[in-house]
């Protein structure tokens, strides 16, 4: 990324809107403010941002569903913000694909890294999974389309992913039947490291299950290592 990225910050508070947009300046970035999301929308029109850090808790259509609406639009890197020790809120941004969450109050060092990571992370992979960019892979009864990011099953009918269970199932299929702990699994997939209590990999991984696994419950392909993480139980091919 050659110029200074541009960030979207959507959040109906003024006070954090404009501490955030001086902060991210002052750090070599480029940012612009929104206080709902048709602001935001209105800003998008006008201007290409590189992520959005998205509040939750907003006026209006919230964060939840902005997130829903972007991820189904394009590929562009969400963080959201959340209310402190609100799981939930938390876990179901993942899940309709946010990039990562940060819960309020914060420290502006912290989303400032949080960002870099995220941005990092995308210029990797802005065409796709990593090094598994323009394949088709098989595995067990699936196949997925990396390119397109599309999950077929035998019979032919895919199975929409998120951005995060994109990112996870890659990283899986990149490195089958090999052990990876929580720690390292969190750090391929959002480039930041594991905190105490973490379980967002956890969260990650069942969602994942249910959509691939025959039953969830007693997963065959995801398979849990006690004590060491998770790992891929079958094998992957390419396909031409």
């Amino acid at each position: 990324m050659t110029r200074p990225p541009h960030i979207l910050i959507v959040d109906d508070h003024r006070e954090i809107r404009d501490a955030l947009v001086r902060y991210l300046e002052k750090n070599g970035m480029r940012a612009t403010s929104a206080a709902d999301a048709v602001a935001m929308d209105a800003a998008m029109k006008v201007a290409e941002f590189d992520l959005v850090v998205l509040d939750v808790m907003m006026p209006g259509e919230d964060g939840l569903s902005v997130c829903r609406r972007l991820r189904a639009q394009g590929g562009i890197p969400i963080l959201m913000l959340t209310a402190l020790g609100d799981d939930t809120d938390r876990i179901v941004g993942l899940e309709v694909g946010a990039d990562d969450y940060l819960p309020k109050p914060f420290n502006p060092r912290e989303l400032l890294a949080r960002i870099k990571a995220i941005l990092r992370r995308s210029d990797r992979t802005e065409v796709t999974g990593g090094s598994l960019a323009g394949h088709r892979l098989a595995f067990d009864r699936w196949v997925l389309d990396t390119d397109h990011r599309i999950l077929t099953d035998s019979d032919g009918v895919e199975v929409a992913l998120t951005t995060a269970e994109f990112r996870l199932l890659t990283v899986f299929l990149e490195r089958p039947r090999f052990v990876l702990s929580r720690e390292q699994l969190l750090d391929m997939t959002s480039g930041r490291a594991a905190e105490v209590f973490d379980r967002t990999i956890d969260n990650q991984v069942s969602r994942l299950r249910r959509k691939i696994e025959l039953d969830p419950t007693r997963p065959a392909l995801i398979t849990t290592v006690w004590g060491g993480g998770y790992s891929l139980a079958c094998d992957v091919k390419e396909m031409q």
